[in-house]
């Protein structure tokens, strides 16, 4: 029986799986024990690529929307009517009048990230929106501003470290998280096993928390004022230690500063947490030698996500732990995003870019997506008046998604590449049908960039495509050229991942493409090693750690602190979660992944539970600010008290013509999360801290 091999790229993990097969009919796929990086590990998720394949519900041919419904069309159909469409509205409105969404599906496809950016060049507008803004471009702002370049960012040596703190992640539910790390559980095993410790902040005691050596609840929101804390004690203890940085590094005098007067004793009034323990804590890190501080998504998606990050990084450089083993290093691809794109001698922007209405920070040239029905609204000059959406479901995965939904219905044309009719696309004038993950080709452009191990790997495709459909990539390249007036010049993914190969810094190695397609298990070139200091994009080739914008960031932080939060209307504070057999919209059609128990709920503390005389089972209303649900409730010691869980990416609804997702009757998170609440440093949404009640 033939065995295909190749990398799962439905999340960040980048798993290796042998697929064992007859004809079309899949008959197991398994973790590839000879894979450098999962060495063997697989999660449930890698089982619906089957699912994708050759689930009924897909689209199998290019539609079109009637007064009567969906139609098939023709291709040139559909590329004709799109095309005309676009350049109509653009002459009409201007270049700014054409939106685009990007979702995450892009990040994990070679083909739309190598063939994006001319689609995006060739559609000429500035209103560009991604799943970045509502989950990490707080680590991309802190690149940019610290090192120079959005892509350098670091990620924890998690094989070496002996000291780790994860605040605001819960990586063994997604085998990290821009921390691309399979099995997640056996590494923090091993570090435990060579006598080192990790402990999890976490309004939640989450799935790794469990594993860990000890777990603390924080106030949700108060993850920045922590970080002060830690700093401070370093400053306080004399303890800050840049060991090979120290000539390469600036603003150290202005943090400490900035830390005076957040104490310990300060921050356990805010975030729950006693002042000896973060002085404990802090203490047995730098003691510890090799130890890193991770923060993930519970930090970059609120209020201060931006300074939260920013001190994360300068926590990890004052102790030590920065471009060290052991520490947060920083992967060296074999196609590397600096190498393709350097930042360092361009001249620095005079004002940074703003959105149209709320005048929100455009960071690497995004606008907010908490600011896309708004824009869609709002009269004037770069008004969107068509979108084109690729890959992604902003109804369901952008704050207050039932505002962005009505906002579609002013829109004059939408277009969306998908592989399903789904709560977006349902809305579409045209749908392209796109090709699904074991039709495509794979070398992962951007988590390899963010692996802990480094290696390089690339999967052909395992069948060819079904029905009449094509790559996102034949769709991009195509309506480039038509967009440009030239001919599509017929390149493919792999002629440009050969060049990259072939200009790349392990290309004296041999490592080319024909090579890879050689070791379809994938090349292991080796451990991380320090490489910041040869990689940094600052025109002088120092890390900032006192940019300005941070340094002014401060004052709103203090105005937060010092201001009554109290609301007897909304007495609870929502937080988000990630489930473990899920990823986005895609996976909740997938039925193996879809049985067992009730995974949409909402978790509740008891002492919560008792005073609303509510039971676990019971289903309950929920409202924010701009919307409410009905969702069922689950009692448990494992979030704190005055705090609610509910998970992301649930949702679909009846129109979405996906009969897995929809029988599940779940509830999007989104209907509540309010998008006037941002982050007004970086931009990016603030899902987590939304005040909510709970009626029964």
């Amino acid at each position: 029986m033939p065995t295909h091999y190749r990398t799962c790229n439905i999340c960040e993990a980048l798993c290796g799986i042998a697929i064992e097969y007859e004809g079309e009919n899949i008959t197991s796929i398994k973790g590839d024990e000879k894979d450098p990086l999962s060495r063997g590990h697989i999660c449930p998720k890698a089982v619906a690529l089957k699912d994708f394949y050759l689930d009924e519900d897909r689209l199998r041919s290019p539609l079109k929307k009637t007064a009567d419904g969906f139609i098939e069309i023709s291709w040139e159909e559909a590329f004709e009517i799109t095309v005309t469409k676009i350049k109509e509205i653009q002459a009409k409105y201007g270049d700014n009048s054409v939106g685009s969404f990007l979702g995450n599906p892009n990040a994990h496809n070679v083909g739309n990230l190598l063939f994006m950016r001319p689609f995006l060049k060739a559609l000429k507008t500035k209103q560009r929106f991604s799943a970045s803004s509502v989950d990490q471009m707080p680590h991309h702002v802190a690149a940019i501003h610290m090192l120079g370049h959005s892509m350098l960012n670091p990620v924890p040596d998690l094989d070496r470290t002996n000291y780790m703190v994860i605040m605001g992640g819960n990586p063994i539910v997604s085998n990290g998280s821009m921390m691309s790390s399979p099995d997640v559980g056996k590494r923090i095993r091993s570090i435990q096993e060579r006598g080192g410790k990790v402990i999890v902040i976490d309004p939640r005691r989450t799935e790794t928390a469990r594993k860990a050596t000890e777990h603390l609840f924080i106030k949700p929101e108060s993850d920045a004022v922590f970080l002060l804390a830690m700093i401070h004690v370093l400053v306080e203890e004399n303890k800050i230690r840049l060991n090979h940085l120290e000539h390469s590094v600036i603003g150290l005098e202005e943090i400490k500063t900035a830390v005076k007067q957040f104490t310990p004793e300060k921050a356990a009034s805010i975030t729950g947490i006693e002042a000896s323990k973060i002085r404990s804590l802090v203490l047995e890190m730098v003691a510890a030698d090799q130890a890193v501080l991770y923060s993930r998504m519970g930090l970059s998606t609120q209020t201060f996500g931006g300074l939260c990050i920013w001190l994360s990084n300068v926590f990890n450089i004052l102790n030590g732990n920065y471009d060290r083993v052991g520490g947060m290093m920083f992967p060296s691809p074999a196609i590397d995003p600096i190498t393709f794109s350097p930042k360092k001698g361009r001249p620095k922007r005079a004002s940074m870019p703003l959105s149209r209405v709320r005048k929100l920070p455009k960071y690497i040239g995004e606008t907010p997506s908490a600011s896309l029905a708004e824009e869609i609204e709002t009269e004037g000059e770069g008004q969107i008046k068509a979108l084109v959406c690729i890959a992604g479901n902003p109804v369901l995965s952008v704050p207050n998604g039932k505002r962005v939904e009505k906002a579609f219905e002013q829109l004059e044309f939408i277009v969306c590449s998908d592989i399903y009719l789904t709560e977006t696309s349902r809305h579409a004038d045209i749908i392209f049908p796109a090709t699904s993950g074991l039709e495509i080709s794979q070398y992962d452009v951007t988590f390899l960039n963010l692996a802990v191990r480094n290696i390089a790997k690339y999967s052909p495709p395992m069948f060819p495509k079904k029905g009449n459909v094509k790559h996102d990539w034949e769709i991009l390249a195509e309506l480039t050229a038509r967009l440009k007036g030239e001919k599509n010049p017929g390149q493919t993914p792999e002629m440009m991942i050969d060049m990259a190969l072939q200009m790349g810094s392990y290309a004296k190695d041999g490592i080319t493409l024909e090579k890879l397609k050689a070791n379809p298990h994938g090349i292991d070139l080796g451990p991380l090693k320090p490489s910041l200091l040869k990689r940094i994009q600052t025109n002088d080739d120092k890390i900032q750690l006192a940019s300005q914008v941070y340094l002014e960031d401060l004052k709103r932080l203090e105005t937060h602190i010092n201001t009554d939060h109290s609301n007897n209307d909304f007495p609870f504070q929502m937080i988000g979660r990630r489930v473990f057999r899920q990823h986005n919209t895609w996976t909740h059609n997938a039925h193996i992944l879809s049985k067992g128990k009730n995974e949409c709920t909402l978790l509740l503390h008891p002492n919560d539970a008792n005073k609303l005389n509510i039971h676990s089972g019971a289903y309950v209303l929920v409202k924010s600010r701009v919307g409410q649900i009905e969702i069922e409730v689950e009692v448990t010691d494992e979030i704190m008290e005055g705090v609610v869980s509910i998970p992301q990416g649930f949702g679909a609804g009846k129109n979405s013509k996906m009969k897995i997702a929809v029988a599940q009757n779940s509830v999007s998170i989104n209907d509540l999360t309010d998008d006037l609440r941002v982050d007004t440093l970086t931009g990016n949404a603030a899902l987590n801290g939304v005040r909510v009640r709970i009626e029964k």
